[in-house]
């Protein structure tokens, strides 16, 4: 069948190529090849122009050529078989792929990592029939990273924690730049999953716990990467993964969730909503089923929320081989085919990676099940993009050219000062910022002290010479220090017990012993890591001989600090109650070494606060700031019910103190706005930044609420000494809630507003508002 497919293509094209041609004699320059016509215009004008096959080839992403031949040099003829990249599908090689590309059958790639090839394959979609260019998708998470020779940010569970929307902005903007200067022009983000479950390996990739602050985060960052979606450095958003995933039923990816539809609009929803709010034109579906249906096939969501609730205009893209797990995991198709039609009619737009969507979706239009009314809904939406990056007029990259953007030192610093401020100081007895005239003989160790695991999940191995592993940073930030290193390895599952108990031997004679734990997440190491993308955790602890390692360590009676490197929260108890300082830095790029030194060193006074709750212990699990009021009614027995570190929490060299919290008036109208403002002393002799956070809390609804939701915040620098008062303007709005019909609506009652440095009730002032 799929040869007869493929020579039904040749003459169908075949016979099309003859009209096109008599109509170009005529007219010189198609409408959808002037690049001064309305997009819409010259997306009608190509659409009409398309044949069944070209339209549904349109809807079909394949990988790179590279990658495929990779597997096809790497891999068994079994491994083969059963590997994702050419599963249901054996047999295929990678010469397939080029003539399918040549017939105009695909419309974009993915897992292309270098100009060069994205180049080549471009060139032969351009010399495809109607010369449609390919849009090359990339997971460029943070910074297009997963590509050798680019820059390396903090990923986003750091930027969420500098609060600092401004920053996701750039970040997007410099990664535009970065991409487009290879032939890139979609990048699967941002995640805008909210992240309650730290078992979940991907927790790195999100922006935290707290919808209004993920939401902030990943419009700023859609905007960045987008603009107006029309310059040859502006990309294509992608908002993931809708809808669920982050809180599957046992942590894992891709595991069901089970989540009501108030849960669903009063957490899940309103990052993607604001998504789209800000542009973001295409959005990725969740692995998982939602409550009984798989997002896949999914049509109250793609169909009925996002396009009908909220006029979502771009496209929408599977995840890796999504479709086909209708038939082999929730088996809610029988057939591929089956399953190709029930994605298509729920609202999916294009399919990533596959070779039977042309034969079989040609087969389902044919048939009368899916109307071609409904293929050209997908794929004007997909031209549109391509119109509007500009692909038709500007389809290559000048290599040479792409090169002195990539990796600037622009761009470098960008990365060390987000670096910088998404680092948080989780504790400090005093010992912090370190003395180096104190400390002349430090002891380093720890599976993250020296390796390019600093830069987290999602990213490709970068030339050593630009990344800064802590230990370098810390040689650089104290050139006079006698830094001895024990190397204890990357993989934490297999710790040299010989190495610890040389660390331990060292220590004794070290002024300072500093280890660097954490978890491992270098993707070009898959099955070794123990966080990041489909590695998911039944516990939150230290894996290996760390523990041990840490605990021996601090016996030597010498002071110990401990770094974190991970994407996810750990539970760190034991090192909370006996360490004196515990830095985390989450997964802070290929600067991070540097930022790290600085911050332990004073040369850099920190500021980030935690964007996740950090659990005791995963029985913990769920420990989140905004939960119900009864979640605590019973506390635990055997142990403590309060969270290790609180969301928002994260220490200063400077002393911060609030004071005279204000409203401009007591009582508001259901649609009005109060003024909010307090005083915020640095009382210390060191200037810093402060991320004050403001919360409330509907003290009698109709249904329960949060004890506390973020609902604004501010970065705000003080110098010694000095008082700034800090403002918010709180509109009715930010006070409304679903009521018991589901009603969006600001109920009537009284409201506390809280202000302060964490989501700590110790921490925070209150005041309450009467809403009329």
């Amino acid at each position: 069948m799929q040869k007869n497919f493929f020579k039904n293509v040749v003459t169908t094209l075949s016979v099309v190529t003859l009209l096109f041609s008599c109509q170009s004699t005529k007219n010189q320059s198609p409408i959808y090849m002037e690049a001064n016509q309305p997009v819409e215009n010259r997306v009608n004008d190509l659409l009409q122009r398309m044949t069944l096959e070209e339209k549904i080839g349109q809807m079909n992403q394949f990988v790179g050529i590279e990658h495929m031949k990779a597997a096809e040099g790497n891999l068994t003829a079994e491994e083969l078989k059963n590997n994702t990249a050419t599963a249901f599908y054996p047999g295929v090689t990678s010469n397939d792929v080029l003539k399918w590309l040549q017939q105009g059958l695909i419309g974009s790639f993915l897992h292309v990592i270098t100009p060069e090839e994205a180049n080549k394959l471009q060139q032969v979609a351009m010399d495809s029939r109607l010369h449609i260019p390919i849009i090359f998708g990339i997971d460029a998470i943070h910074g297009n990273a997963n590509c050798p020779g680019n820059t390396v940010y903090p990923t986003n569970i750091g930027l969420a924690s500098s609060f600092n929307t401004d920053m996701a902005y750039k970040i997007a903007r410099q990664t535009a730049e970065e991409m487009r200067a290879m032939n890139m022009h979609w990048t699967f983000n941002p995640n805008v999953e909210v992240a309650r479950d730290p078992r979940w390996g991907r927790c790195g990739e999100t922006y935290g716990e707290s919808p209004y602050l993920v939401g902030l985060m990943g419009a700023q960052t859609v905007k960045g990467y987008q603009r107006n979606l029309d310059t040859e450095t502006d990309v294509l958003a992608c908002i993931k993964h809708f809808v669920g995933g982050s809180e599957a039923i046992n942590g894992t990816n891709g595991a069901p969730a089970d989540i009501s539809e108030r849960t669903l609009r009063e957490v899940f929803f309103p990052p993607f909503k604001q998504g789209v709010d800000a542009g973001a034109m295409s959005v990725m579906m969740s692995h998982n089923e939602l409550n009984g249906i798989p997002c896949h096939s999914n049509k109250w969501l793609m169909t009925d929320v996002l396009r009908k609730e909220w006029n979502f205009p771009g496209f929408v893209v599977s995840d890796w081989m999504d479709i086909e797990h209708l038939v082999d995991i929730h088996h809610t198709a029988e057939t591929i085919k089956e399953a190709f039609y029930q994605s298509i009619m729920a609202g999916v737009d294009m399919h990533m990676h596959g070779i039977h969507w042309g034969e079989m979706v040609k087969e389902l239009v044919e048939e009368g099940r899916i109307p071609e009314s409904r293929i050209d809904d997908s794929v004007r939406r997909i031209l549109t993009v391509k119109f509007r990056l500009g692909l038709f007029e500007h389809p290559y990259t000048d290599i040479a050219k792409g090169k002195t953007v990539r990796l600037s030192e622009e761009h470098r610093q960008t990365a060390l000062e987000a670096s910088r401020q998404s680092i948080v100081l989780l504790k400090n007895e005093g010992i912090l910022p370190l003395d180096a005239k104190k400390y002349k003989h430090v002891m380093v160790t720890g599976i993250n002290a020296n390796d390019e695991n600093i830069m987290g999940d999602w990213s490709s191995q970068q030339d050593p010479k630009d990344v800064i592993t802590i230990l370098e940073g810390l040689r650089q930030q104290a050139p006079n220090t006698s830094f001895s290193f024990v190397d204890q390895g990357w993989d934490p599952r297999n710790m040299s017990q010989k190495k610890v108990d040389e660390a331990v031997r060292k220590a004794k004679k070290a002024d300072l012993n500093i280890v660097v734990a954490g978890e491992y997440m270098m993707r070009f190491r898959w099955k070794d890591r123990t966080c990041g993308e489909d590695t998911d955790r039944s516990d939150l602890n230290l894996v290996g001989l760390q523990n041990e390692l840490i605990e021996r360590i601090y016996a030597t009676g010498v002071p110990t600090i401990l770094v974190l490197v991970n994407g996810r929260p750990l539970s760190t108890e034991w090192a909370a109650d006996h360490l004196p300082a515990i830095l985390e830095a989450w997964e802070p790029g290929m600067m991070g070494g540097q930022a790290v030194a600085e911050i332990l060193y004073g040369q850099v006074n920190p500021s980030a606060k935690l964007s996740m709750t950090i659990p005791r212990s995963v029985g913990q699990i769920q420990t989140v700031f905004n939960h119900k009021p009864s979640l605590l009614f019973h506390p635990v027995v055997c142990g403590s019910s309060e969270p290790l570190y609180r969301f928002g929490h994260g220490e200063s060299y400077s002393h911060f103190v609030y004071s005279d919290l204000q409203l401009n008036t007591d009582t508001i109208e259901q649609d009005g706005t109060v003024e909010v403002s307090v005083t915020i002393k640095n009382d210390s002799d060191r200037k810093g930044t402060e991320i004050a956070q403001l919360y409330i809390r509907d003290e009698y609804s109709s249904v329960t609420r949060p004890v506390k939701e973020l609902r604004d915040f501010r970065r705000v620098t003080i110098d010694a000494g000095a008082s700034k008062v800090v403002k918010f303007t709180l509109p009715a709005t930010k006070l409304a809630f679903y009521n018991v019909d589901m009603d969006w609506t600001v109920e009537p009652g009284t409201f506390k507003i809280m202000v302060g440095a964490s989501s700590e009730d110790s921490k925070l002032l209150e005041t309450v508002i009467t809403v009329k």
